[in-house]
């Protein structure tokens, strides 16, 4: 599954208050916890790794590199999923990953 950002933002045109509630419900997620920013990152990379979602791991990914967390620690937690979602959905997650690498990093 492979979607862009472009998807939400099509989605905030159309249906802004859905948008707008969504886009609240991520930032009381986030601060409902314990977890600092790069851990909750690396937490979500991980599920979107373990969906199988090439959008969303590509997404996280730019996410991630943004917010600080550096190339190794995204590739340490795609690794990391080798023994709970098996290697071929690793191997493609962290495929996924090295493209976002690639473009952000030149």
């Amino acid at each position: 599954m492979k979607y862009s950002p472009k998807y939400y933002k099509d989605l905030q045109k159309r249906y802004p208050e859905v948008a707008k509630c969504y886009d609240q419900l991520a930032q009381e997620c986030a601060k409902a916890g314990p977890l600092n920013k790069k851990t909750q990152h690396l937490v979500k990379l991980g599920m979107a790794v373990g969906i199988g979602s090439e959008g969303d791991v590509q997404n996280l990914t730019a996410q991630a590199l943004a917010g600080g967390v550096s190339p190794d620690e995204i590739r340490h937690a795609v690794l990391l999923s080798v023994t709970t979602a098996g290697f071929p959905v690793m191997i493609v997650a962290m495929q996924w990953v090295e493209e976002i690498i690639a473009a952000k990093t030149k």
